[in-house]
């Protein structure tokens, strides 16, 4: 059961353009709550849709951040019971959605808080039985995940939309595309290792059977027409069709069962970046194009060269030996602290990737399409101390 109240009608000015540039169109009243001796702790990062800002969740309220170049926008610090464990930025507008966390948090960890900072108040609220887990933004929708339910709105007016069970689901797991007019979402299904994919447009529902394990991640391309995943196992990596559910592609993380935490695809969806608790993030070359995928699914060589890195060197006995030795491998890695949480990114600059860690690290790093290795560090801060770097 849920119940929304809100200030209506929503109001989303034209800075939701999603080409538009950071500030141009929403200036923050720059008039935060100083900051006391002791430094936020962080609660969650996201990435905002186009990967070109992140919000942070503290102790003490929610940061806005630039990617490249990396600034901190704005921030509401609401003081020392002013937690918020998830907020969601709206591409680059004034609308967010925060939901409390925390030992001292802010408001409710049952409800979604809609927050507008041209008036510095929240104008609407969706209020639920038990705990929100994720939510997710499009333009029109606002999609709020529940351990085993997840609820569908119309973002102009808090209309329910849609209901829809899933296997439990602690993680929160849930993606939603951001281009075009007919909605994709991806959410767990029913079973275990199940991802039920829902096209709002055809109004059709599919279900992939991704994996024999619990999913541990997935993500989802812009045009919704691609969906990677991974499972509890962390080793080989998954790329779907969202259209049929056919398999496209399988990649390998690598050999040791790993705890995946964030998959990315590019924006022309070109890439795929992993990031894990080894401490390594992984950029893969895709070989479907997604905006083909009706006509032709492999890219041409001239515009997707083979990496020797990316295929092991006893590919050739791949029908003897087991499948580990005939696996595709990344072309591209970046090596971090083992043990903590990263989320990934691709940066607005060609071949670039952004990791954001939860010791409040920001990592900004550029990959060689060609000839693959280890990545080259860019930039390097601490988001919650920009002064200092790791």
């Amino acid at each position: 059961m849920t119940t929304a109240s809100s200030s209506p009608p929503f109001h989303f000015p034209d800075l939701m353009a999603s080409n538009s540039e950071p500030d141009d169109n929403y200036s923050p009243s720059q008039n935060p709550t100083p900051i006391g001796p002791n430094p936020a702790q962080l609660l969650h990062l996201s990435f905002n849709q186009d990967h070109g800002c992140f919000s942070a969740g503290t102790d003490l309220g929610f940061r806005i951040y630039n990617c490249d170049p990396f600034r901190e926008i704005f921030r509401r610090d609401f003081g020392p019971r002013g937690a918020v464990g998830l907020v969601q930025m709206l591409f680059r507008c004034n609308i967010l959605t925060i939901v409390g966390g925390g030992p001292d948090q802010l408001y409710s960890p049952n409800k979604v808080m809609i927050w507008d900072d041209h008036q510095s108040r929240c104008i609407g609220e969706l209020s639920f039985r038990s705990e929100v887990k994720g939510v997710r933004l499009r333009r029109d929708r606002i999609v709020v995940v529940l351990v085993q339910k997840m609820f569908v709105y119309n973002f102009a007016d808090l209309k329910l939309l849609h209901q829809i069970e899933t296997i439990a689901n602690p993680k929160g797991l849930c993606e939603v595309s951001h281009l075009g007019t007919q909605a994709v979402l991806v959410c767990p299904g029913l079973q275990k290792g199940q991802i039920r994919v829902e096209h709002y447009g055809p109004k059709r529902t599919k279900f992939i059977m991704a994996h024999d394990s619990r999913l541990a991640c997935f993500a989802l391309s812009q045009d919704g027409r691609l969906l990677a995943t991974a499972s509890s196992k962390g080793t080989l990596i998954r790329v779907f069709n969202t259209l049929d559910g056919s398999l496209l592609q399988e990649v390998r993380r690598g050999a040791d069962r790993a705890e995946i935490h964030s998959l990315a695809f590019s924006s022309n969806a070109q890439w795929l970046a992993v990031s894990s608790d080894k401490g390594t993030v992984h950029v893969f070359n895709l070989k479907v194009d997604s905006g083909s995928l009706g006509n032709e699914r492999s890219r041409s060589p001239s515009t997707s060269p083979p990496n020797p890195s990316a295929i092991s060197s006893l590919s050739f006995m791949k029908g003897v030996l087991p499948r580990y030795f005939s696996s595709e491998w990344s072309v591209a890695k970046f090596h971090l602290q083992e043990g903590l949480e990263y989320i990934v990114a691709f940066g607005h600059q060609k071949n670039t990737v952004v990791v954001l860690g939860m010791d409040g690290s920001f990592y900004r790093c550029e990959f060689d399409p060609v000839n693959g290795g280890e990545m080259t560090q860019l930039e390097c801060y601490n988001i919650l101390k920009p002064e200092e770097t790791f």
